[in-house]
């Protein structure tokens, strides 16, 4: 361990890489963390369709270029198209899915660039569902933003229990509830995301978000 810790985070879009940028960025600051984010890489494509065989690349050429960097991954189960065990995991709760998915990148990672030491400089993430997840960490300020009653982002809470385990369904996913309860227009997460996003903080996003807060400690703990 050192007192200061430069990551990269290999992020599966725009918004993602605007979060990690403006809101996750100044907050690890603080903790002598300094993380910065680059979308997954495809010729003529930005972000989306994650597979491993493109995190694979970008994990790895970063490992590569800089000894004293680690490298994390912050890419979401909804929608994911090619991973390690991705076809065995669907019958496990989302704790027991995101574990799996984790584990099965990491000893990947670690056994085909250990001469990059990649057992001590891989920190794998795979949230849940989509960046919008988070944005359910605090329902009167979502609320407030959407101009709708606290209440409607309760009812989701109350059945889905917390955010990370909003169900992902095409019709129920994150970015549709949010849709949903926006009355007027789509609901812009780059955006409007993003501003929420600030106006909630990490703090209480690590609160009510477990596998969230998980992926920080572990970060936190690569620096004395």
């Amino acid at each position: 361990m050192s007192d200061l810790m430069n990551v990269v985070a290999i992020v599966e879009g725009r918004t993602e890489q605007v979060f990690v940028e403006r809101v996750l960025a100044p907050y690890l600051g603080e903790k002598n963390i300094f993380i910065t984010a680059t979308q997954i890489s495809k010729p003529g494509q930005k972000g989306g369709d994650v597979k491993f065989s493109r995190a694979e690349k970008d994990i790895g050429r970063f490992l590569k270029q800089r000894p004293d960097i680690y490298v994390t991954q912050f890419f979401d189960y909804y929608g994911l198209k090619q991973w390690p065990t991705l076809d065995t995991v669907a019958a496990h709760n989302h704790t027991e899915i995101a574990k799996r998915l984790n584990d099965a990148a990491f000893e990947y990672i670690a056994e085909n660039y250990d001469e990059y030491q990649a057992r001590r400089r891989f920190i794998p993430y795979m949230a849940m569902h989509e960046f919008e997840a988070l944005l359910f960490s605090d329902e009167k300020i979502l609320a407030n933003a959407l101009e709708i009653k606290v209440e409607e982002v309760k009812a989701i809470i109350d059945v889905c229990d917390e955010p990370e385990k909003i169900n992902n369904s095409r019709e129920t996913a994150p970015s549709k509830r949010l849709d949903q309860l926006k009355r007027r227009g789509k609901f812009r997460k780059t955006t409007e995301g993003i501003s929420i996003a600030e106006q909630i903080g990490v703090e209480k996003m690590r609160q009510r978000c477990p596998l969230f807060n998980e992926w920080l400690s572990r970060l936190e703990s690569k620096v004395e």
